[in-house]
């Protein structure tokens, strides 16, 4: 009878490894591919669509980005997941064989950096880089949070993703050759994330702003501040940068930086103007609005708006204590 009992126990332990096995080999279907747009002299940028995570973009929202060097290749923010991150290394090879010498994520947002696990399984000792900051939030759970509501947007479109953060810190002031080209980094502690770098190439005038500014859309402002994204900005138009790409949206010129700063500034004053006339944050609301014409047409604007203008409250409200 034991030893009966001992063979049911072992078919069943079988068959649920059976039935388990497949589950962990699954992953979510391929990205395809988009474009890489070649912004300056072998800097390139895949542009995402606008939008939040869905089930019709798998979770492709940002704009990765790689710099073709004379040893090599480095990468900036290769996206949310290991299917597109496959997806921007096959537009990196459409381009050139050298390898990836580096891995730059700008922020603690894993839209921008899921994707390094498919350069970590390809090229296993690329050095991955990130502020102290970005490392100290992942390790308190931010990032697996964040893979768990990419999940749930995109109806397991990111399966088979797994969390691969930096290894290596990038801090501001930071001057770094990477693959034969000189990388500068900037950093404004309280700006989109509180974990938010900017990568100067001085050489090429491109300046990556990372969330720091987006085009045609709208960003979190619940981790940043207002007053420390728009220093954020102030620092990147301070460069001799001609080109800047943002977070996501469309890379252009200094119209790009310009016009963020212009919407989160005019944010800011307005919420400033209305709370010492002693407006609610809801009575304030359809004034500010009426000031933010030339962004209405943005993506989310309405879903954005009311919650931008609650957070500028609670911030002009504690500067005041």
């Amino acid at each position: 009878m034991k030893l009966r009992n001992l063979r049911v126990r072992l078919l069943m332990s079988l068959l649920l490894l059976c039935s388990i096995t497949p589950a962990m080999g699954e992953r979510g279907p391929d990205v395809p591919d988009y474009p890489a747009e070649e912004v300056a002299p072998g800097v390139y940028v895949i542009h995402g669509p606008l939008g939040v995570p869905s089930v019709e973009n798998l979770g492709f929202i940002n704009n990765p980005a790689f710099v073709v060097g004379e040893t090599g290749i480095v990468v900036i923010d290769p996206g949310s997941s290991i299917q597109i991150g496959e997806m921007v290394l096959r537009q990196i090879r459409q381009v050139s064989d050298l390898p990836v010498v580096a891995v730059f994520n700008t922020h603690i947002h894993g839209d921008h950096w899921f994707a390094n696990q498919a350069f970590k399984e390809l090229y296993a000792n690329v050095p991955i880089f990130g502020h102290e900051e970005m490392m100290k939030m992942v390790k308190q759970g931010e990032g697996e949070a964040f893979l768990e509501t990419l999940m749930r947007m995109t109806d397991g479109a990111v399966k088979g993703t797994v969390e691969v953060p930096p290894a290596e810190t990038a801090a501001h002031g930071d001057e770094l050759k990477l693959g034969g080209i000189a990388f500068r980094i900037l950093y404004e502690p309280k700006a989109h994330s509180h974990s938010d770098i900017m990568i100067e190439l001085p050489k090429h005038k491109v300046v990556f702003l990372g969330d720091n500014v987006m085009r045609d859309r709208f960003g979190r402002m619940d981790s940043g501040t207002f007053s420390g994204n728009i220093a954020a900005i102030d620092m990147a138009l301070a460069t001799d940068a001609e080109i800047f790409v943002p977070g996501h949206g469309h890379t252009g010129g200094r119209e790009v930086p310009e016009a963020y700063r212009k919407y989160l500034s005019t944010i800011r004053s307005e919420v400033e103007k209305y709370f010492d006339e002693g407006l609610s944050d809801f009575e304030m609301k359809p004034k500010i609005v009426e000031s933010l014409a030339q962004f209405q047409q943005w993506v989310d604007f309405e879903q954005n708006i009311g919650r931008h203008i609650n957070l500028a409250y609670l911030e002009v409200e504690a500067a005041m204590f």
